[in-house]
Order: structure tokens, then sequence, then C-alpha cells
């Protein structure tokens, strides 16, 4: 058995530059193989139709099995976030534009957002061997390129920088799951306090309390206050995000306003909103991890990296003022490029 992931196709009663078009297949669909010449394969779909198309139209049993593993190994994990694409695109089985895709999931399909990778857009290429200096002699001090770049050498091209490219792995609504190009994929926010991005990306929004307002123009008066989560407007970062924003809604002014924020920390997701028990009650919590050293273990087959040595924040909510909250009341490691310093106990 094979599987069509290109978008669809003629099956063709013959493999010559003349021929007949016989039945046509769509992206997903279940062909049965019956002979193979050279790189063509003749099919036949569930309705018995018989025809020919190319061999790399289709990807086989082993490859599709492979996608429903990834489902299922991703099927009880925590959803991070909803999204939606901004065009049709394909899931991939790994993050990186020239891994094994299948399903082609259409613009505007709404997708559940599962965790985040990092790789480069081209495979990386072999170094070019650089040629010894002549006359075994080195080139003066001062000259070349500056900034501590490796010296030009006349005749060798220059190693171009690595672009890295950000991937998400997500799933639909038909449960079908893989990876799919970041800079295709639009986090599902509240144009209300999306606004308030000042020109950060937003990797993720929470609801985390409803309140009534008689004056809001929302179904029934009810204002939802969020936990939102941002980075720098950039990929390959070695978190998730760097700033934790929570808007909540102001009764008498009627608009939103910032109750809390935490900036230049290494965060990872998911964010988990849950509820805590306080002295006058039950309170929202939200909780998330954060790196505490530079170290960061990177998944050499996926991109994903994970901090070394984690630690879990969690803060409560309680009216419009955040507190923080749980067993890990220690100071707020903050992260800074490549080095850290301790930030006030909040």
């Amino acid at each position: 058995m094979v599987y069509l992931w290109s978008r669809q196709i003629f099956l063709r009663d013959r493999v010559a530059a003349v021929s007949v078009r016989v039945a046509e297949v769509v992206n997903g669909q279940k062909l049965e193989v019956l002979k193979h010449d050279r790189r063509f394969l003749q099919v036949k779909t569930a309705k018995n139709e018989v025809g020919w198309l190319p061999e790399r139209a289709v990807i086989d049993s082993k490859t599709y099995d492979a996608f429903q593993k990834l489902a299922a190994d991703h099927r009880a994990g925590p959803v991070v976030g909803d999204a939606t694409l901004r065009s049709e695109l394909y899931m991939h089985l790994k993050p990186g534009r020239d891994t094994d895709r299948f399903y082609l999931l259409a613009g505007n399909t709404k997708v559940q957002m599962l965790m985040r990778a990092s790789v480069p857009k081209t495979p990386l290429a072999t170094p070019v061997p650089q040629p010894a200096p002549k006359n075994g002699k080195t080139a003066p001090a001062g000259s070349g390129r500056r900034h501590g770049a490796s010296e030009a050498i006349p005749g060798v091209p220059e190693t171009p920088p690595v672009i890295v490219e950000d991937w998400w792995l997500v799933r639909d609504a038909q449960g079908h799951t893989g990876w799919m190009l970041g800079s295709r994929v639009d986090v599902d926010v509240p144009l209300s306090v999306a606004q308030y991005a000042e020109g950060q990306r937003i990797v993720g929004a929470w609801v985390i309390a409803t309140v009534t307002d008689p004056e809001a123009s929302t179904p029934d008066h009810k204002v939802d206050e969020y936990v939102m989560a941002l980075s720098q407007p950039k990929s390959g970062l070695p978190y998730d995000f760097d700033q934790i924003r929570v808007f909540t809604w102001n009764l008498k002014r009627h608009r939103y306003e910032t109750a809390f924020r935490l900036r230049s920390i290494h965060g990872y997701l998911p964010v988990r909103i849950s509820l805590g028990t306080a002295e006058r009650g039950v309170e929202p919590v939200f909780s998330f991890e954060v790196a505490t050293s530079p170290d960061v273990a990177i998944n050499p087959e996926t991109g994903i990296a994970r901090p070394l040595a984690p630690r879990t924040l969690s803060f409560a909510l309680r009216q419009t003022i955040v507190r923080r909250v749980g067993p890990d009341m220690g100071p707020i490691p903050y992260m800074i490029d490549h080095g850290a310093r301790k930030g006030a106990r909040r």
C-alpha cells in the first residue's frame, strides 16, 4: 500500500508521452500497488480504478506508519495554544523542508500547537578546506576582516551564515499530527490584547479568569483576562519565550491593563493554567518552566531545545494583583544573552 502526498494527480492508462486519464486521486488517499515500472507505479483505488502515477508522488507504508506513530505519541500531550494556517501547508514527519511530508491542510485551517523546534533552513554544507598561507607566513595583525571574524582568503568562497527556521508540531481537528513551518502558522490571539505586543512575537495567550462588566460590549458582558507569552521577533532562539504579561480588565475604565510583567527570562512551554487554594477560596494560577543556566539540551533529530536545570515558577491572580506562589519562592533567574544574573524576589 502507498499513500498520495501530492495535492492531487491523475492516474493514466499507460506510461507514455500520450496517455489517457482514468481517475483522479487526492492527498492522503490510500492506493494498492499492482506493478512497478522504473519510476512509476500501477495502482488501484478503493473504487477499483487502475492507473499509473509517478512513484515520487506517494509515500510508502513505513512512512505512513511513522506519521501514525507521531500522532499516537502526542495524542495526550499538552496543547500550548491554537493557531491558524496562513495558506495551505504540508505536515512533515520531522522539522525541515527536506523531510517526508504527507497531509496537506488548506489555508485558514485551525490547528493545535504542541511544541516548537528550530532547524537550519537548508542542510549544512560540508566546510570548504582552506589552503595554508603561502611561504608559511601568516597575515599581519590588523589585516583581513574585523570583529574576530575568520580571515578572507582569495579564491575561497566565504561560508554563508546558517539561517535557522522555527517549526511547530501541530494537530488538526481530525487528529492528523505533523511539523509545520512556523512562519506560516499564526497564533490565535484576541485583537483586544494582541495590540499590546509592542513589536514582540506573541507565542501564546491563555484565558486565566473572566469578569463581568455591565458596560462591556462582549457577549453576556463577560470579559476574559489573559496570560500572554512573548519573545523576540526572530527564529532559532534556545527558549520559547522571554517575557510574560498578564492583562486584567479595569471595571472602572472598561479597558485592559497590564497587571504583571516578567522580562528577560528563558521560558519554556507549556504555560499551565490551574486553580489553586487560597485563604478566601480558589484562585487562578499559571506556571511555566525557566532555565537557570545557559546550558540547553538540543535534540539532534528534532531541534527541540530544553533546559538542563529547569525550575517551575508559579503565580496566582488575586483580582488584579499577581503574586508568587508555590514551593519555589527563590530569586527568579534572569538570563541576558549568554550570562545570568539574579533578580529580586517577587
